[in-house]
């Protein structure tokens, strides 16, 4: 398997694209104003809250116990890499001290430039940093579409001045909280590729090396499924971006996954040879949830014991299925055994030897290759609750040189 080549408009990313590829774990933020209500950022405005009510909520905005440091250390806690925060939703509210409007966090009773102190924070422990901004802006004049869900079409509007706009906050994000990881747009609607393409290029001439997705209306450097694992798809990078719980912003009771779901989803991400960017909501207080902290800190504690497994890892051989996923790094290959009704899987064989076999998680596990049949036997079999049997196959040579197999038969 040849690595994917870095986008060819862009080759000044390739080390940080690499990079971001094997740190494979990072956190989204979704907060603002919105927190308030418990509803869903800027797709509750002019459908559960009224727009006034919505667009006045900052008003109202006092987050005291927001701690930056706080936020980095539980990412890091979990065994993320890297941040990326939600600087402006489509309702327009900005988190940064922006010069571009006074719809910000400056003019709220916090009165705290979010984006500096959370930018601030991971530099000093290590974290990378990038910010989501979305390209729609419901709230903002020019902008051809407005609330609910920009299904409004504005009598007046000025896409070209618009976009000014849209480009001088990305200035002040790039140069004023830089370098960034990634410049993570969202919903551009009314962009067409070749506007989205103005946007990806002029966001490259501030910083080359930065990352940018393929929500501008432009391709960017990688794809990003929403609320679901991606296909395996190794000549493209891609990040599926998901919910710890079941909304994107703060909600009180909201239903959240289980650490078997949690762990489940980064190990079909890495299987898939994507990412995964896991979203937290925090509360109006400025607090991250803390059912959802300890949950973020069991999957650090699990990714501790068996990261080697994830980090730097590339996907494949075999293609995730429901049951079964695999990750590969120098002569290794890990299999994650996810789901499984007996002690023995079964899988199409791989056209190496393998020369050693080790059941990483605890017990033992006995490998076998006949028949272009490679089975493999759990000692003792696994539990329905179970999180992951990773079982790390040593080959005679780089496991990078395998093509990818297709698991049949519903395994």
């Amino acid at each position: 398997m040849v690595p994917a080549a870095p986008p060819a408009s862009a080759p000044q990313n390739a080390a940080r694209l690499e990079w971001w590829r094997e740190a494979r774990f990072g956190m989204f933020i979704h907060w603002g104003p919105v927190s308030l209500k418990g509803t869903e950022i800027g797709w509750s405005r002019g459908a559960e809250v009224p727009i006034e009510e919505y667009d006045n909520l900052y008003k109202r905005f006092n987050p005291k116990d927001f701690n930056a440091d706080e936020w980095v250390r539980t990412a890091k806690e979990a065994g993320m890499k890297y941040m990326v925060f939600t600087t402006k939703h489509h309702d327009g509210f900005c988190m940064w001290d922006t010069k571009q409007t006074d719809h910000n966090i400056m003019h709220s009773p916090f009165g705290r430039d979010v984006v500096k102190e959370l930018a601030a924070a991971c530099r000093a422990q290590g974290l990378a940093f990038g910010t989501y901004h979305s390209v729609t802006d419901w709230h903002h004049p020019d902008f051809p579409l407005t609330s609910p869900g920009g299904s409004v079409r504005r009598p007046v509007s000025n896409l070209d001045r618009y976009e000014q706009y849209l480009r001088a906050e990305v200035s002040e994000l790039i140069t004023g909280y830089g370098p960034l990881l990634v410049m993570w747009f969202d919903v551009p609607q009314e962009f067409s590729v070749q506007r989205g393409q103005g946007l990806v290029d002029f966001t490259r001439s501030l910083q080359p090396d930065i990352l940018i997705n393929d929500r501008s209306g432009a391709p960017g450097d990688f794809d990003t499924p929403e609320q679901r694992v991606g296909k395996f798809q190794d000549q493209r990078p891609w990040e599926t971006c998901m919910t710890i719980c079941r909304q994107w912003a703060w909600k009180p009771g909201d239903e959240m996954k289980s650490l078997q779901e949690c762990i489940q989803t980064l190990v079909l991400c890495a299987g898939g040879d994507g990412n995964l960017l896991f979203n937290v909501g925090p509360m109006p207080d400025g607090r991250i949830e803390p059912r959802q902290v300890r949950r973020l800190e069991e999957m650090g504690a699990w990714l501790k014991r068996y990261g080697q497994s994830i980090y730097g890892t590339r996907g494949g051989p075999w293609k995730p299925s429901r049951a079964v996923a695999s990750t590969r790094n120098g002569n290794s290959i890990f299999v994650h055994i996810l789901r499984s009704e007996t002690a023995t899987v079964t899988l199409p064989d791989i056209p190496s030897k393998i020369a050693r076999s080790q059941l990483l998680t605890g017990g033992s596990a006995k490998v076998s290759q006949q028949g272009g049949q490679l089975t493999i036997t759990l000692s003792p079999a696994p539990g329905p609750s179970d999180v992951d049997s990773i079982v790390r196959l040593e080959l005679g040579h780089s496991a990078m040189d395998l093509g990818e197999i297709e698991i049949t038969g519903g395994k």
